[in-house]
């Protein structure tokens, strides 16, 4: 067992337990310690901000309040709930999982760090954060904001994305959780509220590049970074990757008052949502389609159709995806060719009921406002 760090402890971990306490926003899922609600979060937290997350996260619990319910609800329930905040894998996983809860512990949420990892969708950040929040264990936690606290807090220039440096930055959190573990008087969630606290500085104070609001920050008398006067160059992240530009045509085909729907299959991208037909174009004019353009690529594909008409373009980003969509609508497809395997014709009703990617919603929203 660790040796309490009386160092530690006074320098960092007990200023910052008090600035929590103190400054935390108040978030719905602070309010619970329910393992499920706070895996939930957690998971819908991945890549995407709090102010998104909380209406999702608020709506998914009243409609799917237990682990049990999730693992019941059907695939077109979930992915509808999860309708617009993407890394649609992330929903399937989670069913994933609460299937294997139910099945492997009696449909009771596992306390034990290791039996959390093993679950589907969840990795060493996503079990430190339960096992920590929920059951106020001294588990780790790393993740871009605390990655950002600990470099600085530290002064630690190398790249943290790299294997030796991020290791030891999960053992500088572990040290850090611990020793609020060890903390006398021990009050009740002192590791739930450290991790936490640690995730609140990097998102609200220890903030990127030159957004950091080191005055309010509750440690910096001892953070290297503040020190030297290098907050904005920490962390030392390694260089983005180059963005990839794509094009895509996306046809909204009318038929008898029906349209054509697709569902990506199950290695695609948006694999179990809904989108318009719709295929990757290489050949653009200055980024445009032009409607000859289209008419070339139906002619290459073999469709007949009617009405071609530009409806609108719309510019979305998915990681360093610069991604367009060209949209067209054809008043009626005439050809078999245009009905493959993975499309359906569905009502206005079923397209409204739909769960589709947000840039698709949008494009919903355009066709639905014509009729």
């Amino acid at each position: 067992m660790k040796k309490a760090n009386k160092t530690l402890q006074k320098e960092f971990i007990r200023p910052l337990l008090k600035w929590y306490r103190q400054h935390a926003r108040t978030l719905p899922w602070r309010e619970t310690s329910d393992p499920y609600s706070i895996w939930v979060s957690e998971i819908m937290l991945q890549q995407t901000q709090v102010a998104t997350v909380i209406p999702y996260w608020e709506r998914w619990m009243k409609t799917l309040p237990t682990i049990s319910a999730l693992a019941d609800a059907s695939a077109d329930q979930i992915h509808k709930l999860w309708e617009g905040l993407g890394y649609y894998r992330r929903v399937r996983l989670m069913q994933k999982a609460a299937i294997f809860i139910q099945e492997n512990h009696h449909g009771t949420f596992p306390e034990d760090f290791e039996a959390i990892l093993a679950l589907p969708g969840i990795g060493p950040y996503t079990a430190g954060a339960i096992s920590s929040i929920a059951f106020d264990k001294p588990s780790p936690i790393l993740d871009g904001n605390v990655m950002r606290v600990l470099t600085r807090v530290y002064g630690i220039q190398k790249n943290p994305k790299e294997s030796t440096c991020q290791k030891g930055l999960w053992e500088l959190s572990r040290s850090w959780v611990q020793q609020a573990h060890l903390l006398i008087p021990r009050k009740r969630h002192d590791c739930s509220h450290l991790n936490q606290a640690l995730m609140e500085l990097g998102a609200t104070v220890c903030l990127p590049n030159q957004s950091a609001k080191c005055d309010q920050c509750p440690i910096r008398k001892k953070c290297k970074a503040y020190e030297l006067k290098i907050v904005s160059a920490l962390p030392n992240l390694p260089q983005r990757r180059s963005n990839v530009f794509v094009h895509r045509l996306v046809l909204v085909i009318k038929s008898q008052g029906k349209f054509m729907i697709q569902k990506p299959k199950a290695n695609e991208h948006n694999s179990g949502m809904c989108e318009f037909f719709n295929f990757q174009v290489q050949k653009t004019k200055k980024g445009k389609l032009t409607p000859e353009m289209v008419q070339e690529e139906l002619s290459q594909r073999g469709m007949e159709y009617q009405g071609l008409s530009h409806l609108l373009t719309l510019k979305h980003t998915i990681t360093h995806h610069r991604i367009t969509l060209h949209c067209f609508t054809i008043t009626q497809c005439l050809d078999s060719k245009t009905n493959p395997e993975d499309t359906l014709w569905c009502t206005k009703r079923q397209i409204e009921m739909a769960a589709m990617p947000s840039a698709h919603q949008k494009i919903r929203r355009a066709v639905l406002d014509k009729l």
